[in-house]
C-alpha cells in the first residue's frame, strides 16, 4: 500500500500536471488557414512570442476554406483568410453557437506569373479570363511564342482560388457563368505554383506578390485594351491602380480574449503592420513606423 508520503506526492504531481495543462491552454494559439498569408502569419507569431515568451502559437496552411472550416468546428483560435466568409459559412459558425468576427488586417495585390524567357509582359482581364477558361490556349494567340500554355491555379479550398475565380475569370460578376477550364492544373499551394512556373516556360499563374521571385515574370495587367497596364506592387496596390487587390483577413469566434486580444492589438500596430511590409504585402497605412 502507498504511504501517505507517497499519496500526497501524487495528488501534488496530478495537481501539477493539471496546473500546466491549464496555463498551457490559456496561453496558446492556434492559427490556421489561408497559405497566401502563412508566412505572414508565422512572421506575426514568432516576434509576438519574443516579446510575449509565456504565449504559445501555431501557425498552419492549408487554405483559406480549410481554416475557415477548423474556426466553425472549434478546432482553432483565429483563422488566416484570403476571401470573406460566405453567408453559409456564417450560419453554420452560428449554428455551431459561434458568432463570427472578422479584421482586416493587410492587402495584397494578387500577382500573375509567368516564366522569365516568356515575351508577353501584359495582359487585360478579358485575356486572363479567357485563358483561364481554354478560350486562348496557346501563347502565339497573345503575341508571344508558338507553345501551348500551361495554366496553374489553387485548388477549390484557397481563398486565393475563389477571388481569382470571381474577380478575373467571372471579370468581377462573382455569380457569373465563366469557369477554370477542367485542363487548368490544381495546385495544392502558393509555393508549388511559384515553382512549377519557375520551371516550365508555357505556364502562368497567379499568387500574392509575397511568393514572387527573379525565377517570375510580373504580368502588367489592365481592366481594358486601353490601359493602363500595370505591375503589382505595394505601391500599386496601395493607390488602387493595379486592379488584382484584395483585403487579407483573420477571423475569431466571439470577442477576442486576452491573448487573442492582445495578438490582434499587435497585429494591428506600428509594428504589426511593418510586418506585413516587410513580408511584401501591403499594410493598412502607408508608412509603419
Amino acid at each position: 500500500m502507498k504511504s501517505q508520503t507517497q499519496r500526497i506526492a501524487a495528488m501534488v504531481s496530478i495537481f501539477v500536471l493539471f496546473y500546466s495543462t491549464t496555463v498551457f491552454a490559456e496561453q496558446g494559439i492556434t492559427i490556421k488557414g489561408s497559405d497566401t498569408m502563412v508566412n505572414l502569419g508565422q512572421a506575426w507569431a514568432e516576434a509576438f512570442m519574443e516579446q510575449n515568451p509565456s504565449a504559445l502559437i501555431a501557425v498552419t496552411g492549408g487554405g483559406s476554406g480549410t481554416g475557415i472550416a477548423a474556426l466553425i468546428n472549434g478546432t482553432c483560435d483565429i483563422t488566416q483568410s484570403s476571401r470573406e466568409m460566405k453567408k453559409q459559412e456564417l450560419e453554420m459558425a452560428k449554428q455551431n453557437g459561434h458568432e463570427v468576427q472578422e479584421f482586416k488586417v493587410a492587402i495584397d495585390a494578387l500577382a500573375v506569373i509567368v516564366h522569365p524567357s516568356n515575351s508577353v509582359g501584359q495582359l487585360t482581364i478579358d485575356q486572363l479570363s479567357d485563358i483561364f477558361t481554354a478560350k486562348i490556349t496557346n501563347w502565339k494567340e497573345m503575341g508571344g511564342a508558338d507553345q501551348p500554355i500551361t495554366v496553374l491555379s489553387r485548388e477549390r479550398n484557397s481563398g486565393t482560388h475563389v477571388y481569382f475565380l470571381e474577380h478575373v475569370v467571372r471579370k468581377g460578376n462573382e455569380k457569373g457563368p465563366e469557369e477554370f477550364a477542367p485542363t487548368v492544373l490544381m495546385m495544392s499551394s502558393s509555393q508549388a505554383i511559384a515553382e512549377e512556373v519557375a520551371g516550365s516556360r508555357g505556364a502562368i499563374g497567379y499568387l500574392g506578390i509575397g511568393y514572387v521571385n527573379d525565377r517570375h515574370k510580373k504580368i502588367a495587367v489592365s481592366k481594358s485594351v486601353e490601359g493602363p497596364f500595370v505591375l503589382p506592387s505595394v505601391e500599386t496596390a496601395l493607390d488602387k491602380t493595379y486592379p488584382i487587390a484584395r483585403p487579407l483577413l483573420l477571423y475569431t469566434v466571439g470577442k477576442p480574449q486576452e491573448l487573442i486580444q492582445a495578438f490582434l492589438d499587435f497585429v494591428l500596430s506600428n509594428e504589426g503592420q511593418a510586418i506585413v511590409l516587410d513580408m511584401q504585402f501591403v499594410p493598412l497605412q502607408q508608412k509603419p513606423a
